[in-house]
């Protein structure tokens, strides 16, 4: 699931490369991605790109009308620049695996340059999603979408009124996109092994210390992964999250702090690692299936 540095860095991107270029044309492949049928994406032909933003995990395409195209990625989406996917989707260095087929395009947007940027989904079903606003608070994920983490106003007050005292497993606090917009399962992983704390323990038993180092993961972790995506093209985001994690998707490998071994837990209907030396004090947590 692309989170905020990635989005944040596909955001970047599309900003330099888009403001002040006319939308020329919109495909959309499968009609399930536009969720407002009496504003479909095609009403944007002709407008011209005022800039593109960021707000959690959403992206914000604003013309110059004042209309917005507000693209939720979902669990398996992203964009990708037609004209490079040929060459692309089979290089061992993008992190994929150079049999797989790249994922299909739903939706294309082709710009008077000539360059046509495609929203693509690699999941089982449609999580893709985009809406034609005037205001992206429009977009319910947006209007209930709680303060960020990375932005530079976010302050300790901000985090404690939402994590402080909550009867609620910490991991799924930080994931909670009413509370901390923008963190999913991986950064959730690696902010907790930052602070050492236990994914599963309720927000409510964490103590001064733990909250201190909880509030200062979450924010440095974010942000420092944002400045490490700026400016990597976003064909290779994927690849540099992949490389960077330091307990997510590493189970089996030695913990980079005390070389114990990094675990798999379940968590709700996904799968996520730990170092149960770090954050558990050797407690190991239930795996679905045995392990």
């Amino acid at each position: 699931m692309p989170e905020s540095p990635e989005v944040q860095a596909l955001a970047e991107e599309l900003d330099a490369e888009l403001t002040g270029r006319a939308i020329a044309e919109v495909d959309v492949v499968e009609f399930r991605v536009a969720k407002t049928r009496a504003r479909p994406l095609e009403s944007l032909v002709g407008e011209r790109v005022a800039g593109v933003a960021r707000h959690g995990k959403l992206i914000d395409l604003a013309v110059e009308s004042g209309a917005h195209l507000v693209v939720s990625l979902g669990r398996h989406g992203w964009a990708r620049w037609a004209e490079a996917d040929a060459d692309r989707a089979a290089d061992p260095a993008d992190g994929a695996d150079s049999d797989a087929a790249p994922p299909p395009a739903l939706a294309a947007i082709r710009f008077d340059d000539d360059r046509t940027l495609e929203l693509t989904d690699a999941g089982t079903f449609v999580s893709l999603g985009a809406w034609v606003v005037d205001d992206p608070r429009e977009v319910p994920a947006i209007a209930k979408q709680g303060p960020d983490p990375a932005d530079a106003e976010y302050t300790r007050a901000d985090f404690d009124r939402v994590v402080a005292g909550r009867r609620k497993q910490v991991k799924a606090v930080l994931q909670e996109q009413e509370s901390l917009a923008g963190i999913g399962n991986a950064y959730s992983d690696e902010i907790l092994f930052a602070a050492r704390v236990s994914p599963v323990v309720h927000a409510s038993t964490l103590d001064a210390d733990q909250l201190d180092r909880l509030y200062e993961a979450t924010v440095g972790v974010i942000r420092s992964a944002i400045d490490a995506r700026r400016g990597i093209p976003i064909a290779d985001q994927k690849a540099a999250k992949v490389a960077a994690m330091r307990v997510h998707g590493r189970a089996g490998e030695p913990c980079p702090e005390c070389g114990g071994e990094i675990r798999d837990f379940t968590f709700g209907s996904t799968t996520a690692q730990y170092c149960p030396d770090c954050q558990t004090g050797g407690e190991l947590l239930p795996l679905k299936g045995g392990g």
